[in-house]
C-alpha cells in the first residue's frame, strides 16, 4: 500500500483524511441549542479511502458526507463515504486504484473503468432525493437518514452527461436549474443547461455554445434569467498531449458574461470584467438591470499561458507564480442591462472572503445578507478560513466572528427559523476545527448576531476534514 504523504498540506492537519465511519446518537452540546432548530446539516468533501496514487488532487478525492441531525435540543452525527463504483473497487482491493492527480498513474486493473467520480463537492435535496454532486459525472443518490448508497441518478435516463456541483433551487417555483460542463466530451466550450420541475422531472435540456472551453464551477439565476460567468481558466487536450498543463490561465481570452432566458431561447454573450470567479452569492433583477454578486480574484493559482498555447507551443511563463495579492478573493457586484452593454462593477467589501451563501428562500431575488468564509484562503498564506462574515447590503459592511487561535471554520450554512419569513431570521451552522486537539465541533450562530460567537456547540471526538460545501435540510422536508 502507498504511504500517506504527510508533507502534503492537503493531506495533513485540518485536511487529513478520516479513516473511520461513526454513528454518534447523542453528541455533547454546550450552550443553548435553539429548540426550534430541527433538521440536518450535510457537509461533504474529499476524504481518500487509502493513501493516493501519485500527486494528490483534492478535487478528485473520494467524497465523505458528515450529517449532523439536530432536533429536540440534541445533536446526532453520522459520517459515510459515498460508495461509488470507484470506492467499492478500492475498498475490495484494500488500496487506491484511481489516481487523483494524473489519471495515467492509475492501477492497470481499472484502466478504462468509469469509477462514477468522486461525488465530493456539494449536496442537494430536491423532490425527496438527496444527491451528492461533483463536476464530471451525474449525481450519486444516498438515503437521507442513513446515508446508505442508492446509486447514480440520471433523472430516469433523461440526463445525459455530467451535472454541476451548484444547482439552483427556485424558492418560489420549486424548480431546480443546473448545468453540465463539457457535456459531450468535445471540450469545445459547450454547456448543457437543464431544468427539473418541483416533482423532480427533467423537463428541459439545451446545449449552450460558450466562448471557449473553460472550468465553469458556478452560475446564478434570477426570476427570468440564467447567468453564466466564463473566466479564462481553460482546459486543453492539446496541451495535455504536448506535455503541458491541461488546465491553464489564459487572460488574453478575457472573461465573458452569458444570459439565457429561463423560459427558453438563445444565449447572448458580452465581455465581463477580468478575473476569476469560482462562486456566486446571488443574482436578481431591479430597476431594469440584473445585479450579480460574486467572489472574484484577479487570477487563480494555475500555470500561465497565452491564447496561442493550445497547440502546446505558445508562450509560457514557466516557473512563474501568480502574485499573492492577485489570489485574494473579495465580494463584488456586477450590474448590467439584459439587452446588452457594459458591465458596471463595484467592490462591496475589502474583506478577503469566499464560499458565499444566502438565506436561500431569497435566491434569485433581492436579498440583504450574505454569509461567507473569511479571514484566510488564497492569497493570505493560509489554506483555511479563520472567520465567518455576514455582509449587510443595507449597511454596506461585513461583520466578522473571528475564530480563536488554531481554529478554522467551514462555509456557513443558513437554517431558517420555522414559521418566520423574515430574511436572515435563523441560524448559521459551521464546523469548527481545533488544531491543538485535532477534533471538530459544530457551531450554531444567531445569524443576526454572528459576530458575537456561537450560541451553542456540539463537540465531536474526532476531526471533520476541511471540505467544500454543505446544505441544511429542515425536518419538515425530510431532515430528521
Amino acid at each position: 500500500m502507498a504511504a500517506e504523504d504527510v508533507s502534503d498540506p492537503l493531506l495533513s492537519g485540518a485536511f487529513a483524511p478520516l479513516r473511520a465511519e461513526y454513528d454518534l446518537a447523542d453528541v455533547p452540546v454546550e450552550g443553548d441549542l435553539p429548540p426550534a432548530l430541527s433538521g440536518t446539516l450535510y457537509r461533504i468533501g474529499p476524504n481518500p479511502r487509502f493513501p493516493p496514487l501519485g500527486p494528490y488532487n483534492p478535487l478528485q478525492g473520494e467524497g465523505m458526507i458528515h450529517a449532523f441531525r439536530i432536533g429536540g435540543g440534541r445533536v446526532a452525527y453520522r459520517n459515510r463515504w459515498v460508495r461509488t463504483r470507484r470506492w467499492r473497487l478500492e475498498d475490495a482491493a484494500g488500496r487506491a486504484l484511481f489516481a487523483t492527480g494524473d489519471p495515467r498513474l492509475g492501477d492497470a486493473s481499472v484502466a478504462g473503468v468509469d469509477g462514477q467520480g468522486a461525488a465530493n463537492t456539494q449536496m442537494v435535496f430536491h423532490a425527496g432525493r438527496l444527491l451528492a454532486l461533483e463536476e464530471g459525472h451525474p449525481p450519486f443518490e444516498v438515503a437521507p437518514g442513513t446515508l446508505d448508497p442508492i446509486g447514480p441518478y440520471d433523472f430516469g435516463g433523461a440526463l445525459e452527461g455530467p451535472m454541476t456541483a451548484h444547482p439552483k433551487l427556485d424558492p418560489r417555483t420549486g424548480e431546480m436549474v443546473f448545468f453540465g460542463n463539457f457535456p459531450d466530451r468535445r471540450f469545445d466550450g459547450a454547456l448543457a443547461l437543464h431544468m427539473a420541475d418541483a416533482a423532480g422531472r427533467l423537463v428541459r435540456s439545451a446545449r449552450i455554445a460558450g466562448p471557449y472551453p473553460a472550468l465553469v464551477h458556478d452560475f446564478a439565476i434570477t426570476a427570468r434569467w440564467v447567468v453564466f460567468v466564463v473566466c479564462p481558466l481553460t482546459l486543453s487536450l492539446e496541451r495535455l498531449r504536448a506535455g503541458r498543463p491541461p488546465v491553464a490561465w489564459e487572460p488574453g481570452r478575457g472573461s465573458w458574461l452569458g444570459l439565457i432566458p429561463r423560459a427558453g431561447g438563445e444565449a447572448s454573450w458580452r465581455p465581463a470584467p477580468p478575473g476569476m470567479a469560482w462562486h456566486t452569492l446571488n443574482a436578481f433583477e431591479a430597476d431594469g438591470a440584473i445585479h450579480l454578486d460574486l467572489c472574484l480574484q484577479a487570477a487563480p493559482a494555475f500555470p500561465l499561458a497565452d491564447s496561442g498555447a493550445d497547440s502546446g507551443a505558445g508562450s509560457w511563463a514557466d516557473g512563474a507564480t501568480t502574485p499573492e495579492a492577485d489570489l485574494r478573493q473579495r465580494l463584488y457586484r456586477w450590474s448590467f442591462a439584459p439587452e446588452g452593454g457594459e458591465v458596471a462593477t463595484r467592490r462591496l467589501s475589502d474583506e478577503v472572503c469566499e464560499y458565499p451563501r444566502i438565506d436561500e428562500r431569497f435566491l434569485g431575488w433581492p436579498c440583504r445578507y450574505g454569509f461567507l468564509g473569511a479571514g484566510g484562503g488564497p492569497g493570505t498564506g493560509d489554506l483555511l478560513h479563520r472567520a465567518i462574515g455576514v455582509f449587510d447590503h443595507a449597511e454596506g459592511r461585513m461583520a466578522l466572528w473571528r475564530a480563536g487561535p488554531g481554529q478554522s471554520v467551514s462555509e456557513p450554512v443558513f437554517a431558517a427559523r420555522p414559521g418566520s419569513d423574515r430574511e436572515g431570521d435563523g441560524w448559521l451552522l459551521s464546523v469548527v476545527y481545533e488544531a491543538a486537539e485535532d477534533r471538530s465541533w459544530l457551531g450554531v450562530f444567531d445569524a443576526g448576531a454572528a459576530e458575537a460567537g456561537p450560541i451553542a456547540r456540539a463537540d465531536l471526538p474526532h476531526r471533520v476534514p476541511a471540505g467544500f460545501h454543505g446544505i441544511f435540510v429542515a425536518s419538515r422536508v425530510g431532515g430528521r
